[in-house]
């Protein structure tokens, strides 16, 4: 018996609500200047208070020293082992946009960029709107291959998501995008060597990247494509069935939103704002008994190096705690997938704080929400596959093992 079906054969009902916040890419490192993280620098009068009634921690998504992708980070959160249960960034980019996936077809994830004479100046392409995506992919959809159909759809700002569809394609192709600047696009190649169908299906990625990049040379910023998480859609066993819970997501992004269906999170229906999604959560409150709420903008301006408007967007959220907590959860936690730095303008391999709310769980004397304050908490360093068991304990949905 797998960790999972052991925990699916210890659930219980109950009429409780758990509220798993996450801020996005939460974590973060010390301003030279003033010796404190983003989140220690914010202004979070709530989620201070609620830190002093909360057990706190740290807590790793995948593993010491592992700086994880949002993919397998969330995935952690929702109890599934990141490495066991891995997800291609390119299968949930295309059912984030609510594309169909069938068994022999293969998603990427696309970013739209500007290269100067060979050379990649930007990786998002100034983050270009989403309507100056779709325009763009709308452009490149004329593009015909022997032996390929491929359909691109705008996810958000300078991203989308690509879909290749044809006879004996592989996934075991490498990715173009680089994931930095002042050097090439790569070329798409296979991942072993002698692997035919892999070696086919990187001609044609090459070759639709090649056209990609004639119809898109007089558009600037977004000149050029860069692809990355070439993969088949997994089979994995949804949280819903496994618990016997009924969970929604409030999500505004596509990618979260489908890792969120990926384990089978029906969506609820929100505007753009975190306001608006605290307001979503509180209109689905009766339908659901799991509630996953994702807010972005703490990891977008954490990548863009930007360190003052991490620290606004997170004093934005702390403003909507009050209203949560009119809602009476059962257990709320609030935490990030991964941490983003602005100092170092990319996800990075530090733990993100946490603190769990819940009248079942014990209270420690942490004093405040921060990286510091939270690494003194009674729940300590753990991993984040373990996060779901613990809600799931406190909200009186696991009954005992054992006599």
């Amino acid at each position: 018996m797998d960790r999972m079906e052991f925990l699916s054969s210890l659930r219980t009902s109950s009429d409780s609500r758990m509220v798993l916040l996450v801020l996005d890419g939460l974590g973060g490192l010390p301003h030279p200047d003033t010796g404190l993280t983003e989140l220690e620098s914010a202004r979070t009068p709530n989620l201070d208070a609620l830190a002093r009634e909360s057990a706190c921690g740290l807590v790793h998504a995948v593993g010491p020293g592992i700086t994880p992708g949002s993919g397998p980070a969330h995935m952690a959160l929702f109890g599934y082992d990141p490495v066991r249960h891995e997800v291609g960034r390119g299968v949930l980019s295309a059912l984030g946009v609510g594309m169909d996936l069938g068994p022999e077809d293969i998603a990427a994830r696309v970013n739209f960029c500007t290269v100067e004479n060979g050379v990649i100046t930007d990786r998002r392409a100034g983050r270009i709107s989403t309507e100056e995506n779709a325009r763009l992919c709308e452009k490149l959809s004329a593009i015909r291959l022997d032996g390929l159909e491929a359909v691109i759809r705008p996810e958000k700002e300078h991203r989308a998501a690509l879909v290749l569809r044809g006879q004996g394609l592989s996934e075991r192709i490498s990715d173009t995008d680089p994931q930095r600047t002042g050097v090439p696009p790569l070329t798409c190649r296979p991942l072993v060597d002698g692997d035919t169908a892999a070696e086919r299906t990187a001609s044609l990625v090459n070759r639709y990247l090649d056209e990609a990049s004639r119809i898109l040379a007089d558009e600037h910023p977004a000149n050029m494509l860069l692809t990355r998480g070439f993969a088949r859609k997994p089979d994995i066993p949804h949280m819903t069935d496994l618990y016997g819970i009924r969970a929604g997501a409030v999500a505004t992004y596509p990618m979260y939103r489908a890792v969120a269906r990926l384990v089978g999170m029906e969506l609820v229906e929100t505007g753009a704002s975190f306001a608006d999604q605290v307001e979503a959560l509180a209109g689905a409150w009766e339908d659901y008994e799991y509630f996953f709420i994702h807010y972005k903008y703490t990891d977008s301006r954490g990548e863009d190096g930007d360190f003052e408007a991490k620290v606004a967007c997170i004093e934005e959220v702390d403003r909507s705690i009050p209203r949560i907590l009119e809602l009476r959860p059962d257990v709320l936690v609030v935490t990030g997938d991964h941490s983003t730095p602005a100092l170092l303008g990319a996800h990075s391999w530090h733990p993100s704080p946490l603190l769990f709310h819940s009248r079942w769980e014990r209270k420690d004397e942490v004093d405040s929400f921060g990286e510091r304050a939270c690494a003194r908490g009674m729940l300590g360093t753990f991993p984040a596959v373990d996060l779901l068991p613990m809600m799931l304990a406190s909200a009186r949905r696991l009954t005992k093992f054992g006599a």
